[in-house]
């Protein structure tokens, strides 16, 4: 059986995690420390803090920015359940949108959207394809934008306007404008869990990138203080002699990575542009030679004048298909001992967001692509053989489904 997306794990890896374990620190110490400052350079900010899930340190900023009920955070319609699931844990009313062909969060449907109420918008770059940073950027800063926003507490005061925390789960090390993700808004959240590009087994990261007055340095402080239950120590602080005591100054939350998901980290970036990243693009463009010579299938962007994705997933879409027949090819391809998967079921057809109301026919692109759509392995060790094994799953599925 060919996986859809199992992490890379070696012995470089399985060694560091044996130092780790010999060293004495298995929660937050060196390790961590030294993973979010190669993240910060990586990423071209001044501070990275590392998390336990991509969930944990989105959440946890929300709240830092004093958002709850009554409130609204623009989300796509797109997306995987967490996007929306942390404005649902702050009493907050989700607003979704719909997306563009290429799966982002379409900017226009942002813009209409947008009310005296709304404190965030989280664009989602999905399978690694960057979101349009500079428009939506734009977009909270227009001064009509401005002027209707409504700040409730001194941190939304001290920013005046939404905030743009983006869902960057999927594109560690894709690149907007021939930068590399995580300076492009207020803070870029990553995933580090088992099947992303960069695994630290579970985990994530928080690139902090608010304008002044904030100052990112100060902030880093005071968001790890508040992402370990409001302690103002550290473990790793309290080793120091005589330093024992500490302060809980606020009801924080319990955030922090450990030291042993840090030193997978450690050794996942150091390969990661000249390894992990130059593989996954050669099956991705394996896959598009193949695929882009058939009438009846979609290749996903990769790369425009403006973008690079990190290649994290390979969304093919099917012409002229309809949800049943997609559903019928996926089997098909399953009983030829390939995975495959669906990125992803619309929040509106969950039932957690179908309770709430919200209606699959407001979304009709996202429906679309839903519907027609077939996530294809991406991983370290599928090699040309293998993909093209998967190629052919592929095509043989679809005839035995659809006829030639």
């Amino acid at each position: 059986m060919i996986p859809f997306s199992p992490p890379r794990i070696d012995d470089k890896i399985i060694n560091e995690v044996i130092a780790a374990l010999k060293s004495g620190w298995i929660t937050t110490g060196p390790r961590t420390k030294e993973f979010e400052r190669q993240l910060a350079d990586y990423c071209s900010v001044e501070k990275v803090m590392a998390v336990n899930s991509w969930t944990s340190g989105a959440e946890m900023l929300l709240h830092w920015f004093g958002i709850q009920e009554g409130d609204e955070v623009i989300v796509p319609a797109y997306t995987y359940c967490a996007s929306a699931n942390i404005v649902v844990h702050c009493g907050a009313k989700v607003i979704m949108v719909d997306v563009n062909e290429d799966f982002t969060i379409a900017i226009e449907n942002i813009k209409k959207a947008i009310t005296p109420r709304t404190k965030a918008i989280i664009p989602v770059d999905i399978a690694g394809l960057p979101v349009d940073y500079d428009g939506i950027m734009s977009l909270v800063n227009e001064d009509s934008i401005r002027a209707q926003f409504q700040a409730n507490t001194e941190r939304q005061k001290k920013l005046g306007r939404i905030l743009v925390l983006n869902d960057a789960a999927h594109s560690f090390g894709a690149r907007y404008k021939s930068k590399v993700i995580g300076s492009q808004c207020d803070f870029t959240v990553f995933s580090f869990h088992a099947v992303k590009n960069l695994t630290t087994a579970e985990g994530g990261a928080i690139a902090m990138n608010l304008p002044q007055p904030y100052n990112n340095t100060e902030l880093y402080a005071e968001l790890s203080t508040y992402g370990l239950h409001g302690q103002n120590k550290s473990a790793l602080d309290k080793t120091k002699k005589g330093a024992w005591e500490y302060d809980v100054i606020d009801a924080g939350y319990k955030c922090n990575m450990t030291d042993i998901l840090a030193s997978i980290g450690l050794i996942e970036l150091a390969r990661y542009d000249s390894e992990t990243l130059i593989e996954r693009k050669r099956i991705v463009e394996q896959y598009d030679a193949a695929f882009s010579k058939l009438d009846w299938a979609i290749v996903p962007v990769h790369k425009d004048e403006n973008r690079t994705s990190s290649y994290h997933l390979y969304l093919l879409r099917i012409k002229w298909i309809k949800l049943e027949q997609r559903n019928a090819i996926i089997q098909k391809i399953f009983d030829k001992d390939v995975s495959v998967n669906v990125h992803f079921k619309p929040l509106p057809l969950l039932t957690a967001y179908k309770s709430r109301g919200y209606k699959i026919e407001d979304y009709p692109v996202a429906n679309a692509l839903w519907e027609n759509e077939i996530s294809l392995p991406i991983f370290f060790g599928l090699d040309e053989e293998k993909t093209n094994t998967v190629i052919q799953a592929v095509v043989n599925s679809y005839q035995e489904v659809l006829g030639s």
